[in-house]
């Protein structure tokens, strides 16, 4: 239980911080917006965090350790670097963008944001429990397995799939177009991430050459 209470007053620290920046930026409180992506993130976030710490902690360590000073490799120190930017303009434009009424987005297209945050973050959750060596930084780990059903028949990264899901309904679901104009730079730093991060598979983890040849596609079915 203290685990939970943990994780549970922990992200009501991160949602509080997070709320408050976006309420600044858009200079009013009467953004409901907010208030429900605020909702739909925790619960995306918290309930499968706590499944995760209670049934694979091991697991649920690798996901905490994130961000350029966890990276290995110098690229991807850079590439993260990118992507938090990405994150953080996105949030800057959207708060701004409803302060100053830049978009007109209708409350319906505001739920589908949301829908998509919620998608985006349960399929990022799902690789966690799929693959309890899927973590946030480019490594391949002392008795690392290959994965390759699930979302892994699919995809060969589905993670950043979630990533790419989640980013597209974030500023939807804050009432901004313009926001998505940080979309375009994250899925190009996810591109280039992918890139790097299949040469160390191939070199290290066994299997990743032959599996590449039966799950074709990277990041999106049909498409890469």
């Amino acid at each position: 239980m203290k685990a939970v209470a943990r994780v549970v007053a922990l992200g009501l620290v991160e949602l509080a911080v997070f709320g408050s920046v976006l309420f600044l930026l858009a200079g009013t409180y009467h953004y409901w917006q907010v208030w429900a992506f605020l909702v739909v993130f925790g619960l995306s976030t918290w309930i499968p965090t706590i499944y995760v710490q209670r049934a694979d902690p091991a697991a649920h360590q690798r996901r905490k350790r994130a961000g350029p000073a966890a990276e290995t490799r110098v690229l991807q120190k850079v590439l993260i670097g990118g992507w938090y930017f990405s994150l953080a303009a996105m949030v800057v434009i959207s708060g701004l963008d409803h302060r100053f009424g830049w978009s007109s987005v209708p409350a319906a297209i505001c739920v589908v944001g949301d829908v998509l945050v919620a998608i985006g973050l349960g399929v990022t959750s799902l690789v966690v429990i799929q693959n309890r060596f899927a973590a946030s930084t480019v490594q391949v780990e002392s008795g690392q397995t290959l994965v390759t059903g699930g979302l892994y028949g699919l995809v060969r990264h589905p993670m950043y799939t979630g990533n790419v899901i989640t980013i597209i309904g974030f500023p939807l679901a804050l009432g901004s177009y313009w926001g998505l104009l940080s979309v375009v730079s994250g899925l190009l730093v996810l591109i280039v991430r992918i890139a790097d991060e299949e040469k160390l598979l191939l070199e290290q983890l066994d299997g990743y050459r032959a599996y590449t040849q039966t799950a074709r596609y990277r990041l999106m079915p049909y498409m890469w």
